[in-house]
């Protein structure tokens, strides 16, 4: 939360973070990010992730971060809450896709060979990794178990130690994964890509304060001293973003794809 408001000169801002990877990867990866925001900006970033998705959502919807990174389908969610998020960038060149995946050596070879399977996803609210696979299941009358373990790199670990079949991942996440865990995997099918992740403020940010966050993260492909915080997570850069940015994933009509199990 803003943290003395009237010290408008050096505010601090709540920085949270969708919780894809355990909170201690979460932090090796964008504490830098936030620490470059430091440096550049002279505000104050305190890392905010939540122990699963729901509990991120729930935070979200209560408004407890000042900026915070979130999927597609949570940035729709929240922008068109009262009091809600405003998009400030999102990852330039890129759009998201999930994943299913498989052991590598695992004989199932298309998604028919999933009827009756039981499939790990980190939660019900994650858009690539679970929302998308369980509906494009359902659409083809493939009937398959659902088993939450609350991360993407968690839907990785159970699928490459054969403690389930199958699981849903998102792109980017596996690519980031360790190489021991992600050679032990295959993917098995890939949805269609959508607009990439949100960082996106608070109604209650000033513009100000907005304009100068959002200056310094699409201006970082520039600077010769963010190249190894970029690569870091695994990004090529940030780019302006605005609200209609997400139409594609709004046209999903994706309140329909939440499930009763939710």
């Amino acid at each position: 939360m803003l943290s003395g408001a009237a010290a408008a000169e050096s505010p601090t801002f709540s920085f949270g973070v969708l919780p894809q990877q355990p909170p201690s990867h979460l932090l090796q990866t964008w504490g830098p990010l936030l620490a470059y925001l430091e440096s550049r900006t002279g505000y104050r970033f305190v890392f905010k992730t939540a122990p699963d998705l729901p509990t991120f959502d729930r935070r979200l919807a209560a408004g407890e971060y000042d900026f915070a990174y979130m999927n597609p389908y949570q940035f729709v969610l929240h922008n068109e809450r009262e009091n809600g998020y405003q998009a400030v960038v999102r990852t330039a060149d890129e759009r998201v896709r999930g994943v299913v995946v498989v052991h590598r050596d695992s004989p199932l070879r298309d998604l028919n060979d999933l009827d009756g399977k039981v499939l790990a996803y980190p939660a019900p609210g994650s858009f690539v990794a679970s929302m998308l696979p369980r509906a494009h299941l359902a659409a083809l009358g493939i009937r398959s178990g659902v088993h939450y373990v609350s991360s993407h790199d968690s839907v990785y670990h159970v699928v490459a130690t054969g403690r389930l079949l199958a699981g849903g991942g998102m792109f980017r996440t596996l690519q980031g994964l360790d190489p021991v865990v992600r050679n032990e995997l295959r993917v098995l099918w890939v949805t269609p890509s959508y607009t990439s992740h949100a960082i996106a403020a608070h109604e209650r940010v000033s513009k100000g304060w907005l304009d100068v966050v959002q200056a310094t993260l699409t201006g970082m492909h520039l600077d010769p001293q963010a190249a190894p915080v970029l690569e870091n997570l695994n990004l090529i850069g940030f780019t302006v973003a605005q609200n209609a940015d997400w139409d594609d994933v709004r046209a999903l009509e994706v309140d329909c794809m939440r499930l009763t199990d939710m």
